[in-house]
């Protein structure tokens, strides 16, 4: 399987040039991010210093960008696999910023663990301000998240209500407590104090047959375990994000009704609460990774997206009464 261990060795975000052979170029295309690069479209790669992580980020630059779209990923997850997404949005003329949170994909940290949901916070913040200080991030901002990559945002943008930094959220199969909590919790409390990972298995969390063979047999930056302590860091986390008060940030839900990685139906009740402008958009046939579903439903739950970000997008000045062309 490919190693991309030695782009660790990259310096701060710079724009990308493309050299023939290079590891960078090879990562692109093991992911299908290649074929997204075109004379319109820029990239600016590299490594971000949070003083605590180094973490791997990638800016996609569509000319005349409307706004920067923040992406989030989720857990176990890396920015390579949101190629799909990080089309729509450049479609659209987002600027779109991913990155690898710590210990995920090309990130630094121990695999798939994070002693405190807070850091995540911190990670983000600090992304946001590094990158608006170099010109990187024009608003609105716009924030989406998968699953773990959700509940960072809406932890964010709880915490900080009155701040106006997000035009918009968007969160997918957001994370408040995971799928059969009260037992997986009763385990967690057993075990916890004596194992410090778990072998991970590889759950058909996508109908898209195709990617979820990608994920097992062909993407070296999969973590192998399960770290019990970022189990407990979000065990912590959950009462927390509980007592934060309401935003009334615009937000969008996805969420599909076959998911069995988090508890979606006590999930969305909690949301409703939490941010009283969501607007909510089930599918029936879609399951966790909403991402990289099958293309039929990814379309689906897309064209909501799309609905919903047009409502951020700077509108066109008027000329005599119609938007100009």
């Amino acid at each position: 399987m490919t190693d991309f261990t030695a782009l660790q060795a990259l310096g701060p975000v710079a724009p990308f040039v493309s050299e023939a052979g290079q590891p960078l170029d090879a990562y692109l295309e093991h992911y299908g991010l290649a074929p997204l690069l075109t004379e319109h479209v820029g990239l600016y790669v590299g490594y971000l210093d949070t003083q605590r992580f180094q973490l791997w980020t990638q800016v996609w630059s569509p000319p005349e960008a409307v706004g920067t779209a923040f992406v989030v990923h989720g857990y176990f997850d890396h920015l390579g696999l949101y190629r799909h997404l990080l089309e729509r949005l450049l479609e659209r003329r987002w600027r779109v910023v991913l990155w690898d949170l710590p210990g995920h994909g090309l990130s630094s940290g121990k695999r798939a663990c994070i002693d405190d949901f807070g850091d995540y916070g911190d990670c983000l913040r600090a992304l946001q301000d590094q990158l608006s200080d170099q010109g990187l991030a024009p608003r609105p901002w716009l924030g989406v998240g998968q699953s773990t990559g959700a509940a960072i945002l809406a932890t964010d943008a709880l915490s900080r209500p009155d701040d106006g930094h997000w035009s918009g959220l968007a969160l997918l199969a957001p994370l408040v407590r995971p799928w059969n909590w009260s037992q997986s919790s009763w385990l967690h409390l057993l075990v916890g104090p004596f194992v410090r990972t778990l072998p991970r298995r590889f759950h058909e969390n996508s109908t898209d047959a195709e990617f979820a063979a990608f994920l097992r047999e062909h993407d070296p930056l999969q973590p192998e375990h399960l770290s019990v302590n970022w189990v407990s860091a979000m065990r912590r986390w959950m009462p927390e994000l509980l007592a934060l008060p309401p935003s009334e940030v615009p937000t969008l839900i996805l969420q599909g009704e076959q998911d069995l990685t988090v508890d979606w139906e006590w999930n969305l009740e909690v949301l409703e609460h939490k941010f009283p402008r969501a607007r909510i958009h089930r599918h029936p046939d879609a399951r966790h990774h909403l991402v990289n579903e099958a293309e039929p439903i990814r379309r689906a739950l897309f064209d909501a997206l799309d609905a919903f970000v047009a409502e951020l997008e700077p509108q066109p000045p008027l000329t005599n009464g119609t938007p100009a062309p």
